[in-house]
């Protein structure tokens, strides 16, 4: 059982995390070993997120005081959030990516700049490229013909070198 100091200094620390944070993704993680766990939070700081898990009732009173209507109690399972404080995209890339993995990790919803999603929006979203993914296509997709061309043009001057040479021949 948690003094009221204990419960007072965590709804503080939520109170920071949801102030700083571009994302808040739900996850239910019933039957999650600490091992694997632990493998998630390495994971989710290696993209600047955060894996926090407190109690319901604590995580109800947090998201009423940021004035944000999400009824933790409802939230069926386990409940961890993740907050991702970089990239709003992050955290749910990475909880999908892991949940492929781990059958025990569902994703139940989030907060992305600062509206509401469900979890199949959260899931969605996760499957999008990333900036740098689309970034590296646009790259490619400009390069193409220009590649090509070049490729036309060493062609037809290979094959006057070969003509030449086996007419001096």
């Amino acid at each position: 059982m948690l003094s009221r100091t204990q419960k007072q200094k965590i709804l503080e620390g939520l109170k920071e995390k949801i102030a700083k944070q571009k994302a808040m993704v739900f996850v239910d993680f019933t039957g999650l070993k600490v091992k694997d766990i632990m493998d998630l939070r390495k994971k989710l700081k290696a993209d600047d997120n955060e894996l926090k898990v407190a109690k319901k009732t604590l995580m109800g009173i947090a998201l009423k005081n940021a004035k944000i209507e999400i009824d933790a109690k409802k939230l069926p399972g386990e409940v961890a959030w993740v907050f991702g404080y970089k990239d709003p995209i992050s955290p749910a890339k990475t909880i999908w990516q892991f949940s492929k993995q781990n059958q025990n990790v569902k994703i139940l919803g989030g907060f992305i700049e600062n509206e509401l999603k469900g979890a199949e929006e959260i899931v969605t979203l996760a499957q999008l490229p990333t900036k740098e993914e689309l970034l590296a296509k646009l790259v490619g997709s400009i390069s193409a013909p220009i590649s090509n061309f070049i490729n036309v043009l060493e062609a037809n001057i290979k094959g006057l070198i070969n003509v030449l040479a086996k007419a001096k021949a």
